[in-house]
């Protein structure tokens, strides 16, 4: 019998990293463990064009977009950009990532947040964060 008790399974999950999958409105992307992505679903945008990525280490998905970081610290974008939420290619030592409906938000290595994208709530007001670390860093 293949069966995987729910025991085994929480602990197989708990090794994966934290952002192996990501869903936007209508695409799903996955990070496999070579730093290749790969992504299903609405392409319309060019959402899902991440067949050329390589080294990635995190992935998010916005509405019509998706973010990947480098283990450079870099940052790559494809899909949706009516309010530059993919201008992400002048993004030097981030640490971690997230996308929003049209926006996207990069931690710096230093502390920092940058952000890109739609500011109609003030999601991308975040040039005077500092001292912002990641769990347990």
């Amino acid at each position: 019998m293949n069966y995987i008790s729910p025991k085994e399974e929480m602990l197989k999950v708990k090794r994966w990293p934290k952002d192996t999958i990501a869903a936007g409105r209508g695409h799903t992307v996955a990070l496999k463990s070579d730093g290749k992505v790969m992504a299903v679903g609405n392409n319309k945008l060019g959402q899902c064009d991440v067949g050329s990525w390589r080294d990635i280490m995190v992935i998010a998905a916005g509405t019509n977009h998706t973010i990947g970081l480098k283990s450079d610290g870099t940052v790559v974008a494809v899909g949706w950009n009516d309010y530059g939420q993919c201008n992400v290619s002048d993004w030097r030592d981030i640490v971690a990532v997230a996308a929003g409906c049209a926006h996207t938000v990069g931690l710096k290595l230093d502390g920092t947040v940058v952000a890109v994208g739609d500011n109609t709530y003030g999601q991308c007001d975040v040039g005077s964060w500092r001292n912002i670390r990641l769990p347990g860093k």
